[in-house]
């Protein structure tokens, strides 16, 4: 039997009025398109359902307002939330089985002047932990990764903006790590995907136990490594680094731009600089950047200014043992088709990677960082060491046909 298109399916529980069918084609279709969130929003005079696909929101289909408050309702009911309540935001979870595959759903509910906001976070439990070179950490950056990872204390720090994949990157590594030598111990909010081997413990903020609490609570576990959510104040990362210098391995992830800007921020946290430099091991920054679609890819020429740009973002580049130089030599570059195909929907990407700066905290950066050098220096004494910028990493995968110049020049601001 032909597998009915779900898209199709969607349309035609719309058609019917079928609340319980339309829920159930909103979740098959994100499956079907590895979207990563699934968003419900009512308008005006109808409801627009809407998915995010590789980083990016794409209309979908519409339906009548008169079907909402019954989908609103269906979906509470689902996740175990208060369907009597529509005056504050509620969070919940849901877990099902669609066809062979058990989807985990994290639901959140937002009023609106037209009603109740729906967004669903996917999480495909079908879906393997990727290994730290899929994600995108090749040659020198996965040596020195795979390296800080298997220290047996010391900080790892990932950093970037929402959505740029942190948390994947720290679940790769505990995946590296994972044993049954080794205690791993993880406090996140929320818990995104449940391994095997980890203890995982959900925060709940509202009842006090937050992520410093968890951490002081987590010690007295005897762990060897500690996976932290996230550093979002000074007394986290005040523990975070004792726990490393009594000889915990602590992975996090912290809001910054670069690998610099995430010294400067603990810095600024009042975290002395002699503690900084003796605890952290690594810190990483990093984006996602959409893949080319291998199917309708086409070659391009870049302009002038392109060119020149390219040859300014490589002016420091020291090239790492195994590095490629033909690269520099024969570049081809490509960009998206314009129409796509049917293999990317008709989007010209397809898929995601991750583009990465690794920096190491290394005797001169040490240094730099004692003597109270600004961030810019610092970054130069880390390329001088080999690092690898954002933006070269990035054109990396340009000239290797992975993705295109627009894209990881929308990711690293000129």
């Amino acid at each position: 039997m032909p597998v009915e298109d779900p898209l199709k399916k969607l349309k035609d529980a719309i058609i019917r009025g079928d609340v319980p069918g339309i829920l159930e084609g909103c979740m098959s279709l994100s499956l079907n398109l590895g979207a990563s969130d699934i968003h419900i929003e009512p308008r005006r005079n109808n409801v627009e359902f809407r998915l995010r696909v590789d980083g990016v929101l794409r209309h979908i289909v519409e339906y009548p307002m008169n079907m909402h408050p019954g989908l609103v309702s269906k979906t509470k009911l689902m996740a175990n939330l208060k369907i009597d309540e529509s005056r504050v935001p509620q969070d919940g979870r849901i877990s099902t089985w669609l066809g062979e595959k058990e989807v985990d759903l994290r639901v959140s509910t937002l009023p609106t002047v037209n009603g109740e906001k729906i967004v669903m976070r996917v999480l495909d439990k079908s879906k393997k932990i990727p290994t730290l070179d899929q994600l995108g950490i090749v040659g020198r950056n996965l040596k020195l990764f795979q390296a800080a990872i298997e220290q047996p204390n010391g900080v790892v720090l990932t950093s970037g903006p929402t959505g740029s994949g942190k948390t994947t990157t720290m679940y790769s590594a505990m995946s590296y790590v994972n044993s049954p030598e080794v205690n791993i111990m993880t406090l996140e909010d929320p818990v995104e995907n449940q391994m095997d081997g980890l203890n995982q413990s959900q925060m709940k903020p509202l009842i006090g136990y937050t992520f410093a609490s968890g951490l002081r609570t987590a010690l007295r576990q005897d762990p060897d490594i500690i996976m932290v959510g996230e550093i979002r104040d000074k007394e986290t990362i005040d523990i975070a680094i004792e726990a490393s210098l009594t000889g915990h391995l602590v992975l996090s992830t912290i809001h910054t731009n670069s690998a610099v800007e995430t010294i400067t921020r603990i810095l600024n946290m009042q975290v002395p600089d002699f503690l900084l430099t003796s605890a952290v091991n690594l810190i990483i920054a990093q984006r996602l950047s959409r893949k080319l679609c291998p199917d309708c890819k086409v070659k391009t020429t870049p302009s002038n200014n392109a060119m020149q740009k390219l040859k300014e973002a490589f002016a420091l580049f020291k090239p790492y043992e195994g590095f490629d130089m033909n690269l520099f030599k024969e570049p081809q570059f490509y960009t998206h088709s314009e129409n796509g195909c049917e293999t990317c929907g008709g989007l010209g990407y397809k898929g995601r990677m991750g583009i990465y700066e690794i920096m190491t905290m290394s005797e001169p950066i040490k240094v730099a960082v004692m003597k109270g050098m600004p961030g810019l220096e610092i970054q130069k004494v880390a390329q001088a060491e080999g690092m690898i910028t954002l933006e070269q990493d990035g054109l990396i995968k340009v000239m290797q046909g992975i993705t295109s110049l627009e894209e990881i020049y929308k990711l690293v601001k000129e």
